[in-house]
């Protein structure tokens, strides 16, 4: 379903559509268009994950989550994933395993966020886009979940991220 633009800045483009109401009234309806993303839930060979500490200027504040990043129009997710973990973290992935997909917020976005699993991963340049503010953390994956129940994590696709990877058949190797 297609409607009119609104408003386009950047990648992200704000749609209004028309639907009707089950009393036969016709509301307007605004739909942010996101062109998708992707996240990467990074396990060392000794089990810890790699997160980052990211500064999030529509919040305000330092979260911790895995990293991230969009997706450019007609982009494969799986090397976008192996682009954003060595961009951000500065690690490569020997090897990416595709957890599945969900999408964000479905309320009032189309975002659909593409989950990866990256091991046997090697150290390598960091290269942070200029307005990025992050610092790598490794941590233990009982750490992550005592995080997450906490409120300490509070990024959403980072705990969706985390339970699918556990889902998944993901462990750490100390267990």
């Amino acid at each position: 379903m297609t409607g009119r633009i609104v408003h386009q800045a950047g990648f992200l483009r704000i749609e209004c559509l028309q639907v009707q109401a089950r009393d036969g009234r016709m509301l307007d309806r605004h739909v942010i268009r996101h062109p998708g993303a992707v996240t990467v839930v990074p396990v060392l060979d000794d089990g810890r994950m790699i997160m980052i500490r990211n500064f999030r200027i529509a919040v305000g504040e330092w979260l911790q989550e895995f990293c991230a990043g969009k997706l450019e129009p007609g982009e494969d997710p799986e090397p976008a994933a192996g682009r954003e973990l060595e961009e951000e973290c500065g690690y490569r992935a020997g090897r990416v395993r595709r957890l599945g997909a969900y999408l964000t917020s479905p309320g009032f976005c189309d975002e659909l966020m593409h989950l990866y699993e990256a091991t046997a991963l090697t150290p390598c340049e960091q290269a942070l886009e200029a307005d990025e503010q992050i610092e790598v953390e490794l941590v233990h994956p009982d750490e992550v979940e005592r995080r997450i129940a906490t409120g300490q994590i509070k990024d959403g696709k980072t705990i969706a991220a985390f339970h699918l990877w556990r889902a998944s058949g993901g462990r750490d190797h100390g267990r």
